[in-house]
This record gives C-alpha cells, structure tokens and sequence, in this order.
C-alpha cells in the first residue's frame, strides 16, 4: 500500500506523452487516412486506383523512387568515407569533419537549396569557374533537372548518414584491426572482413534513414528542379494545396507512410532493436 502514491505519482508523470503523442500524431494521422478513403465522392478506394492507374502519378512514383535510390546509395559512400576518417583519422582531421558535418543542421534547408541554385545555375559559380579555366564553352545544365536535385539532396543528407556509421564504427575494438596487420592482412582485407562487416548495423541504419528522409523531400526538389522533376511530396502539396483535392493527396500521403512503416520493421527486423539502439547511442 505504501508504494500505491509513488506508483500514481510515476504514472501521472509519464501520462503527458502518451496523451501528446495521440493528440499531435495519430488524431492527424487517422484524419488523413479517413480523407483518403472517403473525399471526394465517398466511402471507397476510388483514390488508390487512381492512383494505380494514372500514368502521371505512377510516373512521379517511379521518379521518386529512382532519386532518391541514387542519393541513398550516393550519400552513404560518401558518408562511410567520412565516417572512417572521423573515426580513425588525426585529430586535426577529426576536428575539421566534424564542423563540416555539424554545420549543415545549422542551415536551413531553402537557403542551402538556393545556395546550391546560385553555385548550378547557368551562370553560376561552378559553370563561371569552368568557363574561365577553358573546359567548356557553353554552360553545363547543372540545375533544373535531376542532377541539380541529386546534388542538393546528397549534400542535405549526408551528415545523416555520417552519425549511424561512424556511432557502429566506435564500437569497433582498435585490437582487432591491429591483430589482423600483425597477420599480414592490408587495407581491403581489413575492411572487407573486419570493418565492413562489424560496421554493417550503421551502414543499414544510414541507408534507411537516408531513404525515408529523401522520400519526403520538399523544398530541395521544388528549387532545384525548377518544376521540371516534380516527386511525391511537392505532388501531395499540389494536390491539396492548389488543386485542394485532399482525398488524392491523402492516399499519396497514405501510400507513404506505408513504405516508411515497411523499411523502418524491415531495419528493426533485419538489425535487431538492441543492436539498432547501440548503434543509435
């Protein structure tokens, strides 16, 4: 009975974020399921074979998910190799990365797509630099297509990818990567059967991550494509927004959250909760 007023006092401390969840995520999210089945005409599935059927819509999708496959696999190269040297490098070099990887969470993601825009554009500062040095003659098309937002959305993403990686590598003990120099193994075949391997947690929970971030990109596409590669999400604003069909853009919404439920059980699955924790600590 003595411990029925601590019990109490404990529940009434942890009662505020269950009930914060439920108001700020699933009233939101059982609101844009409902619209998905039920606008414009009714109870029915009208939506989803449309978008099934329509040529335009599954064309975004398959744009959508070509990208955003391209800057994953892109963005996690590049973030393993930082994190590499983040964790093995020199201390001057570890500081160096780490202000390049922490600056970009300080910047918005507009003003890195604009400064982006005026570096790609046609008379920006990559095309000026080559132009003046003589490699080409005419402006390359950099922006407006989907390298420009290839570009914008790797260099967005990266410092995402860097964290999983290099918190897997820090696990790693220096002793086994010396035990294996001591028996004659070089670079590749330590990385090939230590790091790689012992790192593979991160280097999924990166891909994930990356994937699911890319999935829902805005602002990034919209500036740097110029409306010429128009993905699912600038799609679902359009909709809703400026053509204020809700039920289509609830289904696409729908649609979704239904891959990020799907990969992120499949990173719980294939990873592990323990270990995906550690690698998150």
């Amino acid at each position: 009975m003595a411990n029925r007023p601590a019990n109490w006092l404990g529940l009434s401390l942890a009662l505020p974020l269950p009930l914060l969840l439920v108001l700020a995520y699933l009233f939101p999210l059982a609101g844009v399921l409902a619209w998905s089945v039920s606008m414009p005409a009714g109870i029915g599935l009208g939506n989803f074979r449309q978008i099934a059927t329509d040529p335009l819509i599954l064309s975004i999708f398959l744009r959508t998910l070509r990208i955003c496959t391209v800057v994953t696999l892109v963005s996690v190269a590049i973030a393993y190799f930082l994190a590499y040297h983040l964790r093995f490098g020199s201390s001057w070099k570890k500081r160096v990365l780490l202000i390049g990887v922490l600056i970009p969470f300080w910047l918005s993601a507009l003003i890195r797509a604009f400064a982006w825009l005026m570096i790609l554009r046609g008379n920006g500062l990559a095309n000026s630099f080559l132009q003046s040095a003589g490699l080409i003659t005419e402006p390359l098309a950099l922006a407006r297509n989907e390298l420009g937002v290839t570009i914008g959305m790797v260099h967005f993403l990266i410092p995402y990818a860097v964290l999983p990686i290099f918190s897997s590598l820090q696990h790693i003990d220096d002793r086994l990567l010396q035990a294996s120099r001591s028996l004659g193994a070089g670079f590749w075949r330590g990385f090939k059967d230590i790091l790689l391997p012992l790192s593979s947690s991160g280097l999924l929970a990166a891909t994930v991550i990356v994937f699911v971030f890319s999935l829902g990109f805005f602002v990034t596409p919209a500036v740097l494509g110029g409306g010429r590669v128009v993905m699912v999400a600038e799609y679902i604003y359009v909709q809703m927004f400026q053509l204020s069909n809700w039920g289509l853009g609830a289904a696409l919404s729908a649609i979704l959250m239904l891959i990020v439920v799907a990969l992120m059980l499949a990173l719980i699955k294939i990873v592990g909760i323990r270990r995906l924790m550690d690698t998150a600590s």
